[in-house]
């Protein structure tokens, strides 16, 4: 088949988010199973003007690079552009995206339309309120426009069946399981193995890392400088991995927050063997979202093999099973209960650590996820 993602920033995944992390890893596969992929990029998430990446052609187009502008620009010149190329599935990823399928729908009508429904991105708090209202929008194109529609999480999948009256294929993120042997990255940031807590997000405030922080200052204030006195007879440092995406203002908060703490790092965007190293070896990963899909990071976290403390959000919740732990979201003060408990159980959190790893590749490959995409491709 020949196949063409629209809506994503880039690939290979060099910055942002977990969109973009799912094309590539999709798309990659779906080549390699002898489809022909084209993904449309725009020119600044791209590496030195790449033109195919791992058997995936990528056609790079302009966008208006502002908070509102810059995702519906860009699918718009993909959006027609693709109607000029021979295409036999058009996949828009992206509820914002979809709002312009029902352009191939008139104008190229042999061609197929599928649409991801990664999140329901009106809840995430950078926006303003016209851009709520059209993304609400954006849900009823997302089920409506498309021939079908796949949500990567089950609460989403419920959420359509309950709008819109709409069953909505389930076909959740995935992760590759890898093996990280060094910590020659991390010592570069003078840290070691279990000697951190960790979380990996973009810098925007449903994200919520301001809870983290301000849980983590409690810790500090409540056991002081000694580590005899914290939990477990250590301090565990706070590493915070991202990059604010169009919210300064958002980072300049966080950054006020902790600036009486030597313990918290911020380390800006990581990518590659960095990002890789830093996840397997954190003593915890803590995802205090008050939104998602369906998150990467927290699945990427578990197949390393570490113990997980997120909110308990529905998305977040239908990740863990029973192999991770949660704090009721929002709640400073139970985040901080949890954090001192785990702590004080480094015994408990390998295993949980361990737990987790098994589930994600049972429940999360990348293998079977590009099975039931080529098996919805093929039934439209």
């Amino acid at each position: 088949m020949r196949i063409a993602m629209l809506g994503q920033k880039g690939i290979p995944f060099i910055r942002d988010g977990g969109v973009e992390r799912h094309v590539e890893e999709l798309s990659v596969r779906l080549a390699a199973n002898g489809h022909e992929v084209s993904a449309y990029v725009r020119p600044r998430f791209i590496i030195n003007g790449q033109k195919n990446y791992k058997g995936v052609r990528l056609i790079s187009l302009p966008s208006i690079a502002t908070k509102n502008l810059d995702t519906i620009t860009h699918t718009f010149l993909a959006t027609i552009n693709v109607l000029f190329k021979k295409v036999d599935v058009i996949h828009y990823h992206g509820i914002g995206p979809s709002t312009l399928a029902w352009i191939p729908r008139i104008f190229k009508p042999r061609a197929k339309v599928v649409v991801t429904f990664h999140s329901i991105d009106r809840f995430h708090k950078k926006w303003g309120r016209f851009a709520r209202i059209y993304l609400g929008w954006g849900e009823w194109t997302a089920v409506h426009f498309a021939h079908k529609t796949i949500a990567v999480s089950q609460s989403i999948q419920k959420y359509c069946r309950e709008k819109f009256k709409k069953e909505v294929v389930y076909i959740p993120n995935g992760v590759a399981v890898e093996k990280v042997g060094g910590t020659d990255q991390i010592e570069k940031l003078g840290l070691k193995k279990d000697s951190y807590i960790l979380t990996v997000a973009r810098l925007i405030k449903h994200k919520g890392i301001h809870y983290l922080i301000q849980a983590y200052r409690k810790m500090e204030n409540t056991f002081g400088e000694d580590p005899k006195n914290w939990p477990g007879g250590k301090i565990k440092k706070l590493v915070i991995v991202g990059a604010p995406s169009f919210t300064d203002d958002y980072y300049a908060y966080l950054n006020k927050l902790a600036e009486q703490s030597p313990n918290i790092i911020f380390t800006g965007f990581q990518v590659g063997e960095p990002l890789k190293q830093l996840f397997a070896n954190a003593y915890l990963y803590v995802h205090p979202s008050e939104a998602e899909g369906l998150s990467i990071t927290i699945l990427e976290a578990m197949s390393y093999g570490t113990c997980v403390l997120i909110s308990n959000i529905p998305e977040n919740m239908e990740t863990i099973d029973h192999s991770g732990f949660s704090f009721e979201t929002k709640n400073i003060n139970d985040l901080y209960d949890k954090l001192v408990y785990l702590m004080a159980v480094p015994e408990i959190v390998a295993g949980r650590g361990e737990r987790g790893k098994k589930f994600i590749k049972e429940n999360f490959n990348w293998e079977m996820i590009v099975f039931e995409t080529e098996k919805v491709y093929k039934n439209i």
